[in-house]
């Protein structure tokens, strides 16, 4: 079984489901805003951003899955937009679920001057809304927790691809 999930790994379909499901995400998001009228806040944004750090890394990795340094380059990347995303989504939580005047979000996005996103595209990267209010909910589960839920998923898929890595380089060596 392992051995199945490293040639998996290693192949175009495990990098194109990748990324398919995350501008899945990204669309729903947009959907979201643009349709059903929910305002993004700023964390809402820096999520959004991580997923594009997921979907970039996914591009890396599909140009070619079988070259080890592009795949680690991939693997890299995904693992730090995953983690990072968690990282945002379990501090959303926590402004939902547990406001406070003394901790809140940021008023406005605040992206480095070499990147002004939100000057960019700020029909996708402009944040009006507020991060404690709980806008949206699905079975019972915030937006925020949702994304708790898909980028640890996320994350766990990663670290299990790039753990797979090595088990097939043992395979090879001996």
């Amino acid at each position: 079984m392992l051995e199945n999930l490293y040639q998996f790994s290693r192949s175009r379909l495990s990098w194109l489901l990748l990324l398919l499901a995350i501008i899945a995400f990204e669309l729903c998001a947009l959907y979201f805003e643009h349709v059903m009228l929910l305002a993004p806040c700023v964390m809402c944004i820096y999520e959004r951003v991580a997923m594009m750090g997921i979907i970039g890394s996914a591009a890396v990795g599909l140009c070619q899955p079988q070259n080890p340094l592009l795949r680690g380059l991939g693997l890299v990347g995904w693992i730090a937009s995953s983690f990072q995303g968690l990282m945002l989504a379990l501090e959303h939580v926590d402004y939902q679920f547990n406001p406070s005047p003394f901790k809140t979000c940021d008023i406005f996005v605040n992206f480095p001057s070499w990147a002004p996103l939100n000057e960019w595209a700020p029909w996708m990267f402009e944040a009006y809304g507020e991060c404690s209010k709980i806008v949206w909910q699905f079975v019972g589960l915030s937006m925020p927790q949702w994304l708790v839920i898909i980028f640890g998923a996320s994350l766990g898929v990663a670290v299990l691809f790039t753990l797979l890595q090595f088990v097939g380089l043992k395979k090879t060596s001996a």
